[in-house]
């Protein structure tokens, strides 16, 4: 029987999964948690352009794979239950667990379930996209509707609760999600797409450092109202639209230049919710040690590469093991079999 090394384990792909998906995901991780490390940052000009051309597309990503990997949920018992354990569950537990920092290091304990602290948006608005699924698989034109849903969620001031302008605004990417096919991504592996996808990147890049002053950060945080960010509706209208259409574009692009072959980080492209959920802890107090060594050139380099590591520490198994009681808790004695009414 032959022995394999840990180093070899790490880079096989989890059995039954496509390595692209956990692939595009670790690279997407990382660009999320490289984003919150130079937030604080932003006013070292490289940091700003790096955050603005990050943020127009690091989520819109993450709720595109989540859109195709939600096609096939119904309301069946199963599907329901493991839509409570991995995000309800989570919810409530990381809403609790982020108040404790704001806490100590504010002074101030403020804990409201249903309005989303810091980065336990996506878990509600996931929950949200996720049931509303069966819907959008029964409608002709689900995009259309989804981005007109979109557009006229930025013309009134929606209540935090239930995290409604992001829910609402960034709908149509998992909308996307769902309308994917295996062709298309396959279609994205081509030898010409993916030079073409680097060859927008670059460009994307480019242009982010020429015009990421000229663009206020609400817009690719999607939390406001049009009249809140200072624009009529028609105008914010056609820059939500070019949001969506920018976002679009540089997820395929970077779907396109991702590995679609096992890599050493395909299995812990599988854990990427790990990373998500517990990054932002390690961020609410590496913030508090920025000094003048942060606000330069290399020390944003240095922060971001930082962020690369650490995405990559919160995937492994030693961490997961730890965690999983609140990234993924084990709920079969919370529930019981599917009621049924009597005939």
């Amino acid at each position: 029987m032959s022995v394999t090394s840990p180093s070899r384990v790490a880079a096989l792909p989890t059995a039954g999964r496509d390595p692209f998906f956990d692939n595009a995901k670790f690279l997407a991780i990382t660009l999320v948690v490289s984003g919150h490390l130079i937030e604080d940052l932003r006013d070292v000009p490289v940091a700003h352009a790096a955050y603005f051309f990050v943020y127009l597309f690091h989520m819109p990503l993450f709720i595109v794979l989540s859109g195709y990997l939600s096609r096939n949920f119904t309301f069946s018992s199963g599907k329901a239950r493991k839509l409570i354990s991995t995000l309800a569950v989570p919810y409530v537990i990381f809403e609790l667990v982020y108040s404790l920092p704001r806490l100590v290091l504010y002074g101030k304990l403020d804990i409201s379930l249903l309005d989303p602290y810091y980065l336990t948006w996506f878990l509600m608005s996931l929950f949200l996209w996720r049931l509303s699924t069966p819907v959008w698989q029964q409608l002709r034109w689900p995009l259309v509707v989804a981005v007109g849903i979109s557009l006229l969620s930025g013309m009134s001031r929606l209540p935090d609760e239930l995290s409604m302008n992001r829910t609402l605004g960034l709908l149509p990417f998992y909308v996307l999600g769902l309308m994917l096919r295996p062709e298309h991504f396959e279609a994205l592996r081509r030898p010409r797409v993916r030079i073409a996808g680097a060859l927008t990147l670059v460009a994307g890049a480019a242009l982010a450092l020429a015009v990421h002053t000229s663009v206020k950060t609400e817009w690719i945080r999607w939390r406001h109202a049009n009249d809140a960010i200072g624009v009529d509706d028609l105008t914010g209208s056609l820059i939500r639209l070019g949001m969506l259409a920018a976002g679009a574009l540089l997820v395929a692009v970077f779907l396109a230049v991702t590995p679609s072959r096992g890599t050493w980080y395909s299995s812990l492209g599988a854990a990427t919710m790990y990373a998500y959920l517990l990054h932002g802890l390690v961020v609410k107090v590496a913030e508090r040690f920025y000094g003048d060594w942060a606000r330069t050139v290399p020390g944003v380099v240095a922060v971001a590469l930082l962020g690369v590591g650490l995405a990559a520490l919160l995937c492994t198994p030693p961490v997961r093991a730890l965690t999983r009681w609140a990234v993924e808790p084990r709920m079969n004695w919370a529930f019981t079999r599917l009621r049924r009414p009597a005939p």
